[in-house]
């Protein structure tokens, strides 16, 4: 069509005419004419302020070397202040241009201006230097050298307020350790950084950012600000949340937040607790960094409290948040992230709000974020399923495990982010204990076989995570399903995982083979399997002494196999008493005698078991558990602070009692 024809023909044309002008403002960089070279840095810095796509069109131009040499070679004031402002913009909130900036060796001639006897060639390197000290990229400053430290000072204890900005910003980037933030305190830094509270909007946020880097986990640097001028400055920052700027309502909520997190103790006033979530939920609608930030913010508040949570889910919160995720819009990958983690927060301990969460159709949305090509964004979705299907009568409403939402999870169980993975493993360790049907979705899409695959991945995350799904798979399972896990497993992979070398994976395994053994007697004979490797293993490493969350599985599994046959009591009994009688330690004994309930209610169980009263071996086995001492160790807890372990024993004396015991 004609009109098709003439709309791609101009823009063909405006798109060659553009580019020509960029090409036409670089070559004037490297005139030797002053007031071209200084025309042409200007129209470059104007060009790119704020676009992305100019700024990299004049990176692949290679500007960035031209204006570093006009940086470099001029002596001209005026081109030193455009120079340095041109290179600002190329860093500013642009990655690859801040890598251009610093490949460019700028960074030792943007410092050296800061000495200048001009006050606008100061400011302008001041002000570049702060744009790449947002970025991750830029040097890290070690303030454990001395030199470090004066020239840091030197730059606080400056009355330009670009330069004292820069200062904070230095320290908002580099301080990442306790020891840094101590060696800082120890300086007097926050003294420094509080005067700037008063100073410029500029200073103010600057400030802000370092005071909640220097105080981040560190209750000793907290107490020290908090106690300034008798609390002055923590007043002060609450006061900003009040400012008229987003920015600066954002940053002094952020300082709070890290307060807060840290020492919550000078936070007992729920007007003030009120007042930040409310703060937080208003800038989530800012389109800026603010509103980014704000959300994650909000979710770092409101982590494992149930009080802040309820505190957000009376202000709306959900409702907020879901009707800015449905706008439509195309949101900036961070705000994603942490509109889905405060969701993730909000429904990780109330039910209320996991029911008004699903009650707003939500879960396309978040389906559909579980194909984000940010990998955090993907994260995120995956920890917002995994806290909604806590929801127990959601769950057995089977919200979750149609083919719309199970075959996402299932291929995110592939993806090449480790931190997806053990996500998606926590979602579907959630999800899959509504599994009522042996043919369900999750198994038909081969959930079972990378699961095991998981399970001996290099990280141990995401080692311990595949074993909790698998554990949650094999509750209360149906024979059918142990052994379509059993045939993909073996005797030989369950003893590599009940071996593996970190304590919590260990664990994990032990509670999965707990279940997988639990019910039937077909069940149990799993473990004796290759003449019980098994169940060998799992007697080695309760001999080991191991930790006690380790040795609470251990014992289940024991205490499930010997509800079994008379074969199986006994298979227990050697493990329990292996001969030679040497290899013992009398792990029992000490098991009863533990801190831990739970490990000594498991133990009790096990002697329950062992000594019913209907199976024809009880009272040889009786007599051996008295010979070794367990009986009179039992006699000596009838009062067990734990109720549960106290049932238990009266149970396991009454059955002696049938063996003639007084």
């Amino acid at each position: 069509m004609p009109t098709t024809t003439s709309s791609s023909s101009s823009f063909s044309s405006a798109a060659s005419s553009s580019g020509n002008r960029q090409a036409d403002v670089f070559s004037r960089l490297a005139s030797s004419d002053p007031e071209v070279k200084l025309k042409a840095l200007r129209e470059v810095k104007n060009q790119i302020i704020g676009n992305r796509t100019k700024k990299l069109s004049f990176l692949k131009l290679g500007a960035v070397p031209a204006i570093a040499s006009a940086l470099s070679d001029s002596e001209c004031n005026s081109i030193l202040v455009q120079s340095a402002a041109a290179l600002g913009s190329f860093a500013c909130g642009f990655e690859a241009g801040v890598q251009a900036v610093l490949d460019a060796g700028v960074f030792p001639l943007l410092l050296r201006l800061l000495t200048s006897s001009d006050e606008k060639v100061v400011d302008a390197g001041a002000r570049s230097l702060r744009m790449i000290f947002q970025s991750n990229q830029a040097p890290k400053y070690d303030f454990l050298q001395e030199k470090n430290m004066e020239f840091l000072f030197s730059l606080l204890n400056s009355e330009n307020e670009n330069v004292s900005g820069l200062g904070a910003s230095i320290i908002a980037h580099a301080c990442g350790t306790t020891v840094q933030q101590q060696v800082l305190c120890d300086a007097g830094v926050l003294e420094k950084l509080v005067i700037l509270l008063d100073g410029s909007l500029s200073q103010r946020e600057a400030c802000l950012e370092s005071l909640a880097t220097v105080l981040k986990n560190n209750p000793e640097a907290v107490s020290r600000f908090v106690g300034l001028e008798a609390g002055r400055y923590l007043s002060s920052v609450t006061e900003l949340t009040k400012d008229r700027y987003p920015r600066t309502r954002l940053l002094s909520c952020l300082c709070l937040v890290v307060i807060y997190n840290t020492s919550p103790s000078y936070f007992l006033n729920m007007g003030t607790k009120s007042s930040l979530v409310t703060t937080l939920l208003e800038l989530l609608n800012d389109h800026g960094q603010s509103g980014d930030d704000a959300a994650l913010g909000l979710s770092s508040l409101i982590a494992e409290k149930e009080d802040l949570q309820k505190l957000a889910y009376e202000a709306n919160a959900i409702k907020n948040i879901v009707d800015i995720l449905k706008t439509g819009s195309e949101l900036h990958p961070k705000r994603l992230q942490g509109l889905f983690l405060s969701l993730a927060e909000l429904c990780s301990k109330l039910e209320d709000c996991r029911c008004s969460f699903l009650s707003l159709e939500m879960l396309d949305l978040l389906v559909n974020a579980l194909g984000h090509k940010n990998a955090d964004v993907r994260t995120a979705a995956c920890i917002c399923f995994r806290n909604a299907a806590r929801s127990v009568k959601n769950l057995s409403a089977g919200r979750f495990t149609n083919d719309l939402v199970m075959l996402p999870l299932v291929q995110l169980l592939h993806d090449p982010s480790s931190s997806v993975q053990v996500a998606v493993l926590g979602a579907l360790s959630n999800i899959v204990l509504d599994f009522s049907s042996p043919k369900s979705t999750f198994i038909e899409y081969g959930g079972i076989k990378q699961l095991i695959e998981l399970s001996k991945s290099m990280d141990p995350n995401a080692r311990r995570s595949a074993l909790r799904a698998l554990r949650n798979l094999m509750f209360l399972a149906d024979n059918k399903r142990k052994e379509l896990f059993y045939s993909e497993v073996k005797a030989q992979g369950f003893v590599s995982l009940i071996s593996d070398p970190e304590p919590t994976v260990q664990e994990q395994a032990l509670a999965l083979l707990r279940n997988l053994v639990d019910g039937c007697i077909n069940s149990i004979e799993f473990v004796f399997d290759e003449d019980g490797l098994i169940l060998d293993t799992v007697g080695k490493q309760l001999r080991k002494s191991p930790q006690a969350h380790m040795a609470i599985q251990g014992m289940y599994v024991l205490t499930n196999v010997a509800s079994g046959t008379e074969l199986h009591k006994e298979a227990v009994m050697q493990q329990l008493f292996p001969q030679p009688q040497a290899e013992s330690n009398n792990f029992m004994l000490k098991f009863l005698q533990s801190h831990e309930s739970q490990l000594r209610s498991a133990t009790v169980w096990t002697i329950i078991n062992l000594i019913s009263p209907s199976s024809p071996g009880a009272l040889d086995r009786h007599v051996k558990l008295r010979d070794e001492g367990i009986i009179p160790q039992l006699k000596n807890m009838v009062n067990d602070a734990c109720l549960d372990v106290k049932i238990r024993i009266r149970t396991v004396l009454s059955q002696s009692m049938s063996f003639g015991d007084n």
